[in-house]
């Protein structure tokens, strides 16, 4: 009986991580949510592809900084030992139109250390990009040239939000 116990403690450990991150990225507070990964965290989505390390508690320092009209809810949290997932959506601004957007989010997690080692977050970017650049999302947001200019101009806000530090 005690060893079933032992067996599910780092799931239950795992699991409250992923609530305190979430929790954590509700109140903008980066901070905390960077202090969940370990120091060379594998982050990967649609829009900003994969980050390493510092990167990624870097676009969570960006993101959360010009966050307007932001809420996030979360649900379905799951883990065990080792790995474990998340439904969440975000409401914001997208600064760069002043559209709101609700995107609809499945994140996986890799734990190790009790920290996550690894954070996919998978979304539809065509249906991103409706909501975010309105009639241009819609025609052409399925589009690679489209998706790819996204991922890019993701990319340079980074660079140039990290090169602010």
């Amino acid at each position: 009986m005690s060893d079933l116990h032992t067996t599910e403690q780092p799931g239950e450990h795992n699991s409250a991580l992923i609530r305190r991150f979430y929790e954590a990225f509700n109140r903008l507070d980066a901070e905390a949510m960077a202090a969940c990964y370990t120091d060379d965290v594998l982050f990967s989505d649609p829009v900003f592809g994969e980050l390493r390390g510092s990167e990624a508690g870097d676009m969570w320092r960006m993101l959360t900084s010009r966050a307007k009209e932001f809420s996030i809810r979360f649900d379905n949290v799951r883990a065990d030992e080792r790995s474990g997932g998340a439904h969440w959506v975000a409401t914001y601004l997208f600064s760069q139109t002043g559209r709101t957007v609700v995107n609809d989010i499945q994140a996986r997690f890799v734990f190790r250390e009790g920290k996550i080692c690894e954070h996919h977050d998978n979304f539809d970017l065509w249906r991103w990009s409706r909501q975010a650049l309105g009639a241009k999302g819609a025609l052409l947001g399925w589009t690679p040239f489209v998706q790819n200019a996204i991922r890019a101009q993701a990319k340079k806000g980074l660079r140039s939000f990290r090169q602010g530090l």
